[in-house]
């Protein structure tokens, strides 16, 4: 029962969350709004984190109140499915809004002018090429499973309490393990460095406000810096989130597993998604600006309404 309210809760604050976030980048956009470039990243993020946590936590939370392999092999083919999509998809995107945000912030020199400059049109296809590459990358996972009826000597019996499955093993699981992993390992490195690189630049910026004792600096860089170091709280909480739960998985591949160690997988896995919305919300100066803006459009509407 403690599980259950634990896993229940967790997914309904960060569904609640990340919905808020895409109500209000939508509103804002239809409301002829200027938005920032980087948040349309932002709200696929909260897309994909909703879609991590519906199909998640919510099997998750039945199980622990008792429900025991209530899907069937083509249900738990396709809840794995979108559990894998969700989860490469929050590498990617991440990865993306840390790589944008070091261009944005980079030095306008002679060679990243252009490149600053055109870096905000190429969102919209770098995000569709990103959706469209792990949705066609993660199709190994349904035809990967294998249908319990027919049992074979190469396979092995996965039980993840709301349906079980049989897995390939040797050589078959070595290859699906690293097609599927090493376009990870990629992303996150590449996240690694952008971040390293704008920890540089801010580290640098700020001894040169020190050097030329700047007490007051621009509104447009102050913002700037600020959603920096948003976003890489955000990477830093992904990353740290993301490792653990590696490591956890190695040791149950490896070891025996215990109940505990899933529980604490699935926590790990579901922690990013159901936290990041609110380190936006409340690191991220823009999102309340938005809300304002919001909340003083339907003051004035209904003023004018009321006369």
């Amino acid at each position: 029962m403690i599980l259950s309210i634990f896993f229940f809760f967790q997914t309904v604050i960060g569904v609640t969350g990340n919905f808020f976030l895409i109500s209000l980048f939508i509103i804002m956009f239809l409301s002829r709004h200027r938005l920032r470039p980087i948040d349309t990243i932002l709200t696929q993020l909260a897309l994909t984190n909703c879609l991590a946590l519906l199909s998640k936590g919510v099997p998750k939370t039945m199980v622990a109140l008792g429900m025991k392999n209530f899907l069937d092999n083509t249900g738990c083919k396709i809840t794995l499915y979108l559990q894998r999509v969700a989860r490469c998809l929050s590498v990617t995107l991440t990865c993306l809004l840390s790589g944008f945000q070091a261009i944005t912030i980079s030095p306008s020199n002679s060679r990243s002018a252009g490149l600053k400059a055109r870096t905000p049109k190429y969102i919209i296809p770098t995000s569709l090429l990103c959706w469209t590459f792990q949705l066609l990358q993660n199709v190994f996972i349904p035809i990967g499973i294998i249908d319990p009826k027919h049992t074979r000597n190469v396979t092995e019996r996965q039980n993840y309490g709301y349906c079980s499955h049989l897995v390939p093993s040797g050589f078959r699981a070595f290859l699906y393990a690293f097609i599927l992993s090493f376009p990870d390992a990629v992303f996150l490195g590449f996240m690694v460095f952008a971040s390293g690189y704008m920890v540089f630049l801010l580290y640098r910026h700020h001894k040169h406000i020190e050097k030329i004792h700047i007490a007051c600096i621009s509104a447009r860089v102050s913002l700037e810096t600020r959603a920096t170091k948003t976003i890489l709280l955000l990477v830093t909480i992904f990353v740290s989130s993301y490792s653990l739960d590696c490591i956890l998985a190695a040791y149950m591949s490896f070891m025996k597993s215990s109940p505990r160690l899933v529980h604490t997988s699935v926590f790990m896995t579901s922690f990013f998604p159901s936290i990041s919305p609110y380190v936006l919300i409340s690191s991220d100066s823009q999102v309340p600006k938005y809300c304002y803006t919001l909340l003083g459009r339907k003051c004035s509407n209904f003023n004018s309404n009321s006369k």
